[in-house]
């Protein structure tokens, strides 16, 4: 099985031919690094699936860059409101390493739900969970302190640390990059 329809099984907990149905509608794409997978700007009609690499979803505002999430193995990457409204992307994809990716287009994945007569209930199950995680963000972003931020996104993702620029990820936490590594001295010296 593809980390794409593992993904699918676990997270949707349907049988295994719905599985494979459902996988069948996305084709693989390689990116190298650098590549993007999507431009601001320009309208998505396409909603990929990390199979391998990482993907960092940008925008950019006043000249500067802000990253908005790392996408990792086992993460879909798709600017939402472009692909479902059809309105110019606001966000930007581009791969940190080389990637493989599962994509659909949109007219694809809205062929899934006369195939799959649970498809609406899944996809709604889906958007709920997307905007879960949103909610989640958001609320960390103003409850936590940068430090306890960076503890939770390196408790949850070590490697990140090994993989990403330092630079993107003080972003995504919505802190300095000088902060974050003054944070990470902190640890090691109370590793040491």
């Amino acid at each position: 099985m593809t980390e794409l329809e593992n993904y699918i099984q676990s997270y949707f907990g349907i049988d295994e031919t719905d599985v494979v149905k459902i996988a069948s509608f996305f084709q693989p794409i390689h990116l190298k690094k650098g590549d993007f997978f999507l431009r601001s700007g320009h309208s998505s009609d396409r909603l990929a699936f990390v199979q391998t690499g990482v993907l960092r979803e940008f925008v950019v505002m006043d000249d500067k860059e802000i990253t908005k999430w790392i996408c990792t193995k086992g993460y879909f990457a798709v600017d939402l409101n472009s692909f479902i409204f059809r309105q110019p992307a606001r966000s930007n994809f581009q791969a940190l390493t080389d990637c493989e990716l599962f994509v659909i287009d949109a007219n694809t994945y809205n062929q899934i739900g006369s195939i799959i007569p649970k498809w609406i209930e899944l996809e709604k199950l889906f958007i709920a969970k997307c905007f879960g995680l949103l909610e989640n963000r958001i609320l960390q972003h103003l409850a936590m302190s940068a430090e306890e931020r960076y503890h939770q996104l390196y408790q949850f993702n070590k490697e990140l640390f090994n993989i990403v620029p330092l630079q993107y990820l003080a972003s995504m936490l919505g802190i300095a990059p000088e902060t974050l590594s003054r944070l990470r001295r902190k640890d090691m010296d109370s590793i040491s």
